[in-house]
């Protein structure tokens, strides 16, 4: 199961406000039950109708299992610390969680 997240941070931010935001966007990907993970800013690629370049950065978490997933939104100390030092320094989230086809 692949849990992608894209954030837009609210304009008026300091940049310790921003490197606290990275900072904690990382130790997400320290967690040991996923399966892969990866943070990042928008690509410097070519402008299309089909691109969005509008957000300021991504998560993607690769889960092993939907329990592994469940486990991270309900119960995980590291999901919870994100959330709640970080939550006031965005004005939007988006989440796509996809499952394989097979």
């Amino acid at each position: 199961m692949i849990h992608n997240v894209y954030f837009w941070l609210k304009p008026d931010l300091s940049p310790e406000q921003i490197s606290t935001f990275e900072t904690e966007l990382m130790h997400l990907l320290e967690i040991d039950y996923l399966e892969h993970g990866f943070a990042g800013k928008p690509a410097k690629t070519e402008e299309r109708p089909v691109t969005d370049h509008s957000f300021h950065f991504s998560l993607l978490l690769h889960f092993k299992s939907m329990a592994d997933h469940e486990f991270y939104q309900k119960d995980c100390p590291r999901h919870k610390r994100f959330v709640d030092t970080c939550k006031p320094f965005f004005d939007r989230v988006i989440v796509y969680d996809t499952s394989p086809l097979h």
